[in-house]
Parts: C-alpha cells; sequence; structure tokens
C-alpha cells in the first residue's frame, strides 16, 4: 500500500470515527461504503475489515465518553447481553434466509425513519429546553405536574427500559449480524423516543453496547480471514483520532443536531441499501 492511499484511508477514518461517535452507530456507514467504491475491495473483505474498525471506534469512543461520565453502563450491559445471542442468531438466519425483499422493505422503514427524525427536530418545532443527563422528564410544573407526579413517572420510565432491554438487546443483535450494518443507528432513536433517555447519553450508551456485541462478529471475521490488515491499520489510526474529535464536539452539539445527523445517516444506509 502506498502512502497516498494510506493517508486517504487515515482521513476516511477520522471523518467515520468522528461522525460515528458522535452519532452512537460506530464509523461502519462511512468506511464500509468507502472501500467498496474508491479501493475496490472484495465485499466479504470489505465487510470484515469495517467491522474491525467499528470495534476499534466503539472502544476508543468509550474511553472519551467514560470521562465525561455519559455512559449508562447497566444499560450498555444488559443491551449487550441481549445482542450477543442476536448476533449469532442474525448470522443463522443469513445463511438460511436472504431476500432482496426484505432489503428494500427495511430499506424504507430506514429512510422514511430519517425523515420522521429530521422533520421532528427542525428548528420550528424544537422545545425550549432538554434535559443533559438522567432521563428526559418534563421539569415539574411545566405541565402543571406536581414533583411527586414526575418523579413517580420517572421510575415508571425506568422500569420499563429496564424490563424491555434484553430483548431490544436481541433485536439489535439480529438485525446487526444479519444486515451487517451494525444496530447503534435503531438503537439510538429507540432510546430516546422509547424509553426518553436524553440524547448525548443514548448516543453514549450505544456505543459502550456497540464494544461489547461487535466483538462476535470481529472473531468471526478473523477466524475466517476477512480481513485487510493495511487498511485496517491506518484507517484505525484514523477513527481513534476522530472518535475522540466526535467526543469533544458532541459537547458542544445539541441534541436536536445530533438526532438530524443521525436522520441523514438513516436516509443513507436505507438508499444505500436500495442498491445493494
Amino acid at each position: 500500500m502506498d502512502l497516498t492511499t494510506g493517508f486517504l484511508l487515515l482521513l476516511i477514518g477520522i471523518l467515520a470515527g468522528g461522525y460515528g461517535t458522535i452519532v452512537g452507530a460506530g464509523g461502519g456507514f462511512i468506511f464500509v461504503p468507502a472501500l467498496l467504491l474508491l479501493f475496490k475491495m472484495e465485499p466479504a473483505i470489505a465487510a470484515g475489515s469495517g467491522l474491525i474498525i467499528v470495534l476499534i471506534n466503539s472502544l476508543s469512543g468509550v474511553v472519551g465518553y467514560a470521562k465525561q461520565e455519559k455512559i449508562q453502563y447497566r444499560t450498555g450491559l444488559t443491551l449487550a447481553i441481549g445482542a450477543l445471542p442476536g448476533s449469532f442468531l442474525g448470522v443463522w438466519l443469513l445463511q438460511l434466509y436472504s431476500s432482496s425483499y426484505f432489503y428494500v422493505i427495511f430499506a424504507t422503514l430506514l429512510v422514511g425513519l430519517g425523515i420522521f427524525l429530521f422533520t421532528k427536530n427542525l428548528p420550528n418545532k424544537l422545545k425550549r429546553r432538554q434535559p443533559s443527563e438522567g432521563y428526559a422528564y418534563i421539569a415539574a410544573g411545566a405541565s402543571g405536574e406536581s414533583e411527586v407526579s414526575v418523579v413517580r413517572r420517572g421510575k415508571q420510565d425506568g422500569h420499563l427500559l429496564n424490563k424491555w432491554l434484553i430483548p431490544l438487546g436481541l433485536v439489535i443483535g439480529i438485525l446487526s449480524s444479519y444486515l451487517g450494518i451494525g444496530g447503534g443507528w435503531l438503537l439510538v432513536p429507540i432510546l430516546i423516543y422509547v424509553f426518553k433517555v436524553p440524547t448525548h447519553n443514548a448516543a453514549a450508551t450505544s456505543i459502550f453496547s456497540l464494544c461489547l456485541y461487535s466483538t462476535i462478529g470481529v472473531m468471526a471475521q478473523l477466524f475466517y480471514g476477512h480481513v485487510d490488515w493495511p487498511a485496517v491499520i491506518f484507517g484505525g489510526i484514523g477513527v481513534i483520532v476522530g472518535s475522540q474529535i466526535g467526543v469533544l464536539l458532541s459537547q458542544k452539539i445539541p441534541g436536536k443536531v445530533i438526532i438530524q445527523m443521525l436522520s441523514v445517516l438513516l436516509i443513507f444506509i436505507g438508499v444505500r441499501m436500495y442498491f445493494s
């Protein structure tokens, strides 16, 4: 590999690592298409190399988010417990059944979800304030609720989250292995809109969970030898740098902007799936 190619991989890694860390989805959605389109790499090798990049990205991101105390460790660990068997099940389903109709339907859902998130967070529809830590509860008195009712509702949301974490992780693991694009793109909006987890915490927790269950896929790719090590080395250095930049930038980026960035990612993945 010449220096020009290595430098380009480094730049792509920085971009993928930064963006992927901010939205909590890892950098594979940028790195893998770049390997396929720019470097004409075989799909299996690109996917294997990209998955290792995702693991490096998530590990580096966890270090940064841990210093900011944004990670909800119990939530991420429980999700990973569900996602680990889901990852094996996703691989088995892929070997058993793979239909282009499924990809078309799923791509349509992704694009629809991306458009929904983008339009929902346009400036004229933004709420006046968004909590920066804990669960996103409405401030007492703002909606006529007493402090007791707000706390009670917060506990109910917490119980709901704990109840559905392992099933949610199972679904995330299946889709991650079956589609080969990780699961943070789906996990983050679910944590935000269903379980009321603040945006920054959702992204950080997703990265933590991703670094745990993506190890299964990485071990499989290493076993089959689907790795281009020069690409992983140069790209890995890039995503380490990019992820730390992403962690720093995430502190200054409002939650609504992060959700819009995630919506662009969903639309991108959906459109890409139409052509794959």
